[in-house]
């Protein structure tokens, strides 16, 4: 602790170096915090998946729909306990920038085999009984100062209603849910499948995609393939994946987030590597004076090395915190498009060990030369 201020005082040797590196560092962490919460966002939702659900959708691609007359013949498949169907509304509210993620559905199916969306049972049977009513999640609710009663304009970016072509459809909001374990999932609204079906112009009598609720999590897999073997050579076969599986295929629909991620920060911290060890050794060369003099008081070999990898380790995860905590306070704001709220802890810790790694990675050559320098050689330079 006693070697806290020798340190910061060195390090602050050059005031605007210094802080231009930092700033430098402080980006790099703020592009690793946001980029990377993202993605370990997307994969803790594709973790939480619920195991003893299915998803089936149609062989070809999930933009094919699914004729609804496939639900009987689910529902008397030995192993399943009730079947449910969404399909893609992909609608925005009064500007593009503002989508939501809205499902057509039967209500007394789909909230059954979600048992982890908590809806009070008078405004669920309030959707059941109103043929355009929605309930919508509590994030959605806040996000937009909608309550209950209040009606809403949808433009689809799909489905056009047979009775006017009109891509605007209207909704009242009956009811809130809410889901305690998981707050970004608290972004989605669900209206009536049959208002829907019997007003859209084209596609009647289909079905995005089926959610088939097993009773025994471990038969899935012989559940999955009896689906897809009772469907083979039909007009439109069925692809069935566990509900991980889909979640994994969707956001492949959007791109291998994972391997963006990568690249993107391997290409900013090889730049940074460059940038920050460049600045650290030349730091370490104008305080050889100061090096010198303190080996003259006393100062072993190893000492002077660890001073010079406490510098770099100083800079490097001090800019590293301040990076991510600015991150951390953005974050809340993807939100509205990623349904993203809060950052994982597990980003704040890697943060936190390559801003180590970089420091040990740029620290350790001019350590290495402070270690072995030459009391005489060095004062006499």
């Amino acid at each position: 602790m006693k070697f806290i201020p020798l340190i910061w005082a060195m390090l602050w040797r050059k005031k605007v170096r210094t802080s231009l590196t930092l700033l430098s560092i402080v980006i790099a962490f703020l592009l690793f915090g946001m980029l990377q919460g993202v993605n370990s966002a997307f994969k803790q939702t594709i973790e939480r998946s619920n195991v003893n659900r299915l998803v089936v959708t149609n062989k070809i691609s999930i933009t094919e729909s699914l004729p609804y007359a496939y639900m009987n013949q689910l529902e008397t498949i030995p192993g399943v306990q009730r079947v449910s169907h969404e399909s893609w509304f992909g609608p925005y509210y009064q500007d593009p920038k503002n989508f939501i993620a809205a499902f057509p559905v039967e209500p007394e199916r789909e909230f059954p085999a979600h048992p982890e969306m908590i809806v009070p049972k008078d405004q669920l049977s309030a959707l059941e009984h109103t043929r355009d009513g929605a309930i919508i999640g509590a994030g959605l609710a806040k996000k937009y100062g909608w309550k209950i009663g209040d009606r809403i304009p949808l433009h689809s970016t799909i489905w056009v209603k047979a009775s006017d072509g009109n891509s605007d459809w209207d909704f009242t909001i009956v009811g809130i849910y809410e889901v305690p374990s998981e707050r970004s999932r608290e972004d989605a609204m669900f209206f009536n499948y049959k208002y829907f079906d019997e007003a859209r112009s084209f596609a009647k009598g289909k079905v995005g995609w089926y959610i088939v609720q097993v009773k025994d999590p471990s038969q899935s897999a012989q559940i999955a393939q009896e689906i897809d073997r009772r469907f083979a050579n039909s007009p439109d076969e069925t692809k069935t994946q566990t509900e991980k599986e889909f979640q994994q295929s969707f956001m492949k629909q959007i791109g291998d987030i994972n391997l963006i991620v990568t690249y993107i920060l391997f290409a900013v911290f090889f730049a940074l590597l460059f940038a920050v060890g460049s600045t650290v050794m030349q730091a370490v060369r104008e305080q050889v004076p100061e090096l010198a003099v303190l080996k003259t008081l006393g100062f072993s070999d190893t000492r002077m090395l660890v001073l010079v990898l406490v510098q770099s380790l100083t800079l490097c995860i001090f800019a590293a915190l301040l990076g991510l905590a600015i991150a951390d306070l953005l974050f809340p704001m993807l939100r509205g498009t990623l349904g993203v709220v809060d950052m994982p802890v597990t980003v704040i810790a890697e943060g936190v060990l390559m801003a180590a790694l970089l420091a040990v990675a740029t620290g350790i050559v001019p350590a290495w030369r402070a270690k072995r320098l030459v009391i005489v050689e060095a004062l006499r330079s």
